[in-house]
């Protein structure tokens, strides 16, 4: 029994000496790999450090807001949205007039939020937006 703990601390000893010199084999493009690997997917900021958001350059058309505020909701009819080119859901809403679209748009309507949620988004691009959804009905 002695002898074999004896073999075990063998065992070990160079199992933590052979990782000691792999470790220190490794080169810095080898580190660097490594680094980039088991680097952290995304970052943490203190309130009120978070990194500036680039301003709009112009307004957006409205198959831009569509596609980053709408499409959720709009293209698959979530909580009663009109589908995006269906008649049948949009015609009811049309015939109530285009300013009453726009105001349930900017303000909310029933489970949508105002401006569907796209706070930077100026009345203007709502109402491009509003266009392309029934655009050719």
């Amino acid at each position: 029994m002695d002898m074999s703990r004896r073999m075990i601390s063998v065992l070990f000893a160079a199992l933590t000496f052979s990782t000691a010199a792999f470790a220190a084999d490794v080169s810095q493009e080898e580190y660097d790999a490594i680094a980039e690997r088991i680097k952290p997917v995304g970052d943490v900021y203190l309130a009120g450090s978070e990194p500036v958001a680039a301003e709009p350059t112009g307004p957006r058309d409205g198959a831009t807001v569509y596609g980053m505020f709408c499409t959720a909701c709009h293209s698959s009819g979530v909580s009663g949205a009109p589908k995006t080119g269906d008649a049948g859901d949009w015609a009811p809403r049309i015939a109530q007039g285009k300013d009453v679209l726009k105001d349930h748009a900017i303000n909310g309507f029933n489970a949508m939020p105002a401006k569907g949620s796209c706070m930077d988004c100026s009345d203007d691009e709502i109402v491009a937006a509003i266009d392309h959804m029934i655009k050719g009905l």
